[in-house]
């Protein structure tokens, strides 16, 4: 899942330990009762609402990227937002449970602290309380595997689709290679399918208003994560760009190929122009009218018959 949980605190290290781990991060040696230590379950290896999941070795990339990040509320980016910040981080088994697919269970389970200070009593509170408890995280990927043909989701090698069933095996999308992790945080409802939960990048999530930012028209001044979600969808789309023409070259040729074994002689430069107005689909459709082998010719009432006997010129008669 994208998205975990505040959970009761488990025996885990010594409070001297987990408070050497606190002062790492702050610029003055903090006490026990300056801070409000927490766990909190931030992603597992079963399948989320977005029908994706973390491989068990994302999950152990995740936990070296995940140490140091910061926690903050419903994924706004902003220094006010900023209320906790995680000290250590472990992948566990849970024996005796299992995935949606069948296979055993291991979640990422981190230490996080809280200044204990009058602007953050209230989410203390409220997560003692198990109001403020659901979490989703942050972080980028390198690629998304398909459960079914093991290709790439975003690559024209693969055409399935997440959530459909395919010869009795839902399709979903394994998250690979972990290249960043950027915060996990409070939110009231995780994994809403319809907005989607940053799980690779912010992108996914902004993505949509930052195309009608720019579409506007009007004067736009973008966020650096923004900028950096935007170079990572053009370099995405300059991918599947180069897949497109690579793909289309190949059609080119094949037509070509095509017309000549059907003895169809055209200038090269008069095809070429030809060929090169030409959209994929009408390529495929003449390469397939091509392809279909000639109807046989009617043989001339004249011809000679080769399974008669000659004698004489009487195999040409009618």
């Amino acid at each position: 899942m994208k998205t975990g949980m505040v959970v009761k605190n488990a025996v885990g290290d010594p409070l001297e330990k987990e408070m050497a781990l606190v002062n790492t991060y702050s610029r003055r040696e903090l006490s026990p009762d300056e801070v409000y230590l927490f766990t909190v379950v931030l992603c597992d290896n079963d399948i989320d609402r977005d029908n994706e999941r973390f491989t068990v070795e994302s999950l152990f990339a995740l936990e070296k990227l995940f140490v140091g990040k910061t926690g903050i509320i419903d994924h706004n980016p902003t220094a006010k937002n900023q209320k906790a910040r995680i000290i250590s981080c472990r992948v566990e088994g849970m024996e005796g449970q299992t995935t949606a697919l069948g296979d055993a269970l291991f979640r990422l389970t981190a230490r996080a602290y809280i200044r204990r200070t009058e602007a953050n009593r209230e989410l203390i509170e409220a997560i003692e309380a198990g109001i403020v408890k659901e979490v989703s995280v942050g972080c980028s990927v390198e690629k998304t595997v398909c459960s079914v043909c093991r290709n790439d989701m975003r690559s024209p090698l693969c055409d399935h689709v997440k959530g459909r069933v395919y010869n009795g095996e839902i399709c979903c999308g394994e998250l690979n290679n972990p290249t960043d992790a950027y915060e996990f945080s409070f939110v009231a409802v995780p994994a809403q399918r319809a907005a989607g939960v940053i799980k690779t990048g912010i992108k996914e999530k902004n993505m949509d208003t930052i195309k009608a930012l720019l579409q506007s028209g009007e004067d736009t001044l973008l966020a650096k994560s923004d900028m950096e979600s935007l170079r990572e969808y053009v370099g995405e789309l300059e991918k599947k760009a180069q897949y497109a023409d690579a793909y289309r070259a190949e059609l080119c040729e094949k037509l070509r190929q095509s017309a000549a074994h059907l003895n169809i002689e055209v200038e090269y430069n008069a095809s070429k122009s030809i060929i090169d107005k030409l959209d994929v689909a009408e390529l495929q459709a003449l390469i397939k009218a091509f392809g279909k082998k000639p109807a046989p010719k009617a043989a001339p009432q004249l011809c000679r018959n080769p399974q008669r006997q000659s004698n004489g010129n009487t195999e040409f008669r009618i």
